[in-house]
């Protein structure tokens, strides 16, 4: 195990949540202020990853929350949330020391960009004008390419809030990174809340007329990985799913959920039917038919064993539904094989392979624009 060295700090601070209770009666009016103090701690260290320094920040809500952030990939190395008996332990797949993300090709935890999810073949157009980039998955471009954002030191720096915590992480991708057309200024904020949310907040400016399709690519087991995830229920706000082919590209058609072994909008085991899915879940799931903007719940995960639920809202028209069919057994954390099953991955994006199909939600990004798109976690239990 290599020894990390790292220069630390921490910061301690808190803020006074006010609610106001009141009632009312034909002679009378009394109220009465409710204080809760709720307790934040964060702290910085500097963490080698390879010949890079990675800043990793880890917060802490005094509600049971905490959250692991590394500047190394813009990477979720640890979300910790409570379960029903109180007991908070971690539900997310990652590696064991922060230089272990300097590979990760299972993008645990990653941002994911520039161009999350696939492009057939790794060919698109803009105007007329043919763009080759980096198949890095078969014959087909897979979360950005071989040097994806998940394999960048982002800038970083924390936010203190009264209500909540925040970290902003930059990054700049240069004009033809990858094979992309121009130069991409990104931004993701990650923000933990005093009631156990995580939200993720993504911008980005361009340049020259590029494409654009940035998510976050966690694994989550809500067991804090004491079993696979097969046992977990799920449901899916969507009445249809993009079909895919033999490399997991999408057809151009949208189909009907219904009937199949895709549906779930009532809340389902994952397990129940997935052997009815050839290699099983890594399907994109249509939540609206083209970009609104407007942030909707998308999903709903459940582990019965710890009460653990997760909702996830995002305003992006879609969610990449992965059970974690790759994992092979390849990766050990704190003493847990990571094999298939292990995490699975809800990624709120627009639709793979956009830029070649007319009809699906345009992934386009002209100067002067700027991409935005936000993933809000809700944590509780039942």
């Amino acid at each position: 195990m290599k020894k990390m060295n790292f220069k630390s700090i921490t910061i301690l601070f808190s803020a006074l949540l006010i609610g106001i209770w009141s009632c009312s009666s034909p002679k009378t009016e009394e109220k009465e202020e409710m204080k809760k103090e709720i307790k934040f701690k964060v702290k910085v260290q500097e963490v080698p990853v390879g010949d890079q320094t990675a800043k990793v920040f880890h917060l802490e809500n005094g509600n049971g929350m905490e959250v692991e952030l590394s500047s190394f990939g813009a990477v979720v190395s640890k979300l910790v949330v409570p379960d029903r008996d109180g007991k908070s332990e971690n539900i997310v797949l990652g590696y064991e020391l922060i230089d272990g993300y300097d590979t990760n090709d299972y993008y645990l935890g990653a941002t994911a960009g520039r161009y999350a999810n696939r492009i057939a073949k790794g060919k698109f157009e803009i105007d007329g004008t043919s763009y080759q980039v980096t198949t890095n998955d078969g014959n087909n471009h897979l979360h950005g390419g071989n040097f994806g954002f998940n394999r960048k030191n982002w800038d970083a720096e924390f936010i203190e809030g009264e209500e909540s915590m925040k970290v902003k992480m930059t990054y700049t991708s240069p004009d033809g990174e990858e094979g992309f057309p121009g130069e991409l200024v990104s931004t993701v904020i990650y923000e933990m809340t005093a009631d156990n949310k995580l939200l993720i907040s993504f911008e980005a400016t361009t340049d020259k007329p590029t494409i654009v399709n940035l998510t976050h690519h966690g694994y989550f087991n809500l067991s804090a990985m004491k079993e696979d995830i097969l046992g977990h229920e799920l449901k899916i706000n969507a009445a249809k799913y993009t079909p895919v082919d033999n490399e997991l590209i999408p057809t151009g058609e949208l189909k009907a959920v219904a009937g199949t072994p895709f549906d779930f909008n009532t809340p389902t085991t994952i397990g129940a039917r997935i052997s009815e899915i050839k290699g099983g879940y890594d399907h994109n799931y249509v939540v609206k038919e083209q970009h609104d903007g407007q942030l909707t719940k998308m999903a709903e995960l459940y582990h019965a064993g710890s009460g653990r639920v997760m909702e996830l809202y995002a305003d992006s028209p879609a969610v990449q539904f992965y059970s974690g069919n790759f994992l092979d057994g390849g990766l050990t954390t704190n003493g847990i094989t990571y094999s298939q099953y292990m995490g699975l991955c809800l990624e709120p994006q627009t639709f793979p392979n956009a830029p070649n199909e007319p009809s699906f939600p345009s992934a386009r990004l002209n100067p002067g624009e700027k991409y935005s798109h936000k993933i809000e976690l809700h944590f509780g239990v039942k």
